[in-house]
């Protein structure tokens, strides 16, 4: 009875092509793309965008206008309406008295998310999108080069093991930058909503710029990241000549090292 399984010819040839692309990708982009990554990351973190000293140049305008105060002067039952207050009050329904002003329409028309901001995270994100694509590629190569267990090479396979999982630790981390830019949008907006119906409260105007500094300090933050997980793989360039000399399994032990 034989142990192997059989493996239609068509089928096997377009994995082994697989294999090959995948293969030939992933030295490339170890070999060749991630130094060039490293290198532009590293121009872009001199850019003038991302070294601001004063915060304040990055501040947006709120153009929210402060309403003029309504005061009720004609009340038919002034006695009543300080009666029925006083009773909302001894009630503990005095914050049911505060409800903000209606806004159907913002004044100047749409309120402008901060431009400054926004143009950096447009530059920005196609680098996250890029490391998370490029890792994955790296990491399917990987775990192509895992041989079988019965071939005795558990410390090789172990090895490739811990890079595949640290591979998926880069992949998340990049993908929790990207979640990080949606809830600095879905922040910034509930408080200028809250601005457009509280426009008296000067604390929330302070923490929208507030919000726009910590942004662009993480953005700067993020691209640092984005650099550094280039840099260890560039040293695996170095130790490239001895794929020839070692086995193909053994040389993953150096992209492990490499990684950390």
């Amino acid at each position: 009875m034989s142990s192997l399984l059989k493996v239609d010819n068509a089928i096997k040839t377009k994995v082994d092509a697989f294999r090959e692309r995948i293969t030939a990708e992933a030295e490339d982009l170890v070999a060749n793309f991630f130094p060039k990554k490293l290198l532009e990351l590293d121009n872009f973190l001199k850019d003038p965008i991302l070294n601001i000293t004063e915060l304040k140049e990055i501040h947006s305008e709120i153009n929210l206008t402060v309403p003029d105060p309504i005061l009720f002067s004609n009340l038919h039952d002034g006695l009543e309406a300080q009666n029925a207050k006083k009773r909302k009050l001894e009630d503990g329904g005095a914050e049911d008295m505060v409800t903000g002003t209606k806004v159907f329409v913002m004044p100047g028309g749409m309120m402008k998310s901060n431009t400054n901001l926004v143009d950096l995270i447009e530059k920005v994100k196609p680098e996250i999108r890029t490391l998370i694509e490029k890792c994955n590629t790296v990491k399917m190569w990987v775990q192509l080069l895992i041989p079988r267990i019965e071939d005795g090479n558990n410390f090789g396979v172990s090895i490739q093991e811990e890079t595949v999982a640290e591979l998926r630790t880069v992949e998340g981390e990049a993908a929790s930058y990207l979640d990080q830019i949606s809830r600095y949008y879905i922040t910034r907006a509930k408080l200028v909503s809250k601005i457009a119906k509280y426009p008296h409260v000067e604390d929330y105007r302070r923490t929208v710029t507030e919000i726009d500094e910590k942004e662009y300090i993480s953005l700067k933050i993020i691209v640092s990241e984005l650099r550094n997980q280039y840099v260890c793989p560039d040293l695996f360039t170095n130790f490239c000549p001895f794929r020839f000399i070692w086995s193909q399994h053994s040389c993953l032990m150096i992209l492990l090292f490499a990684f950390y």
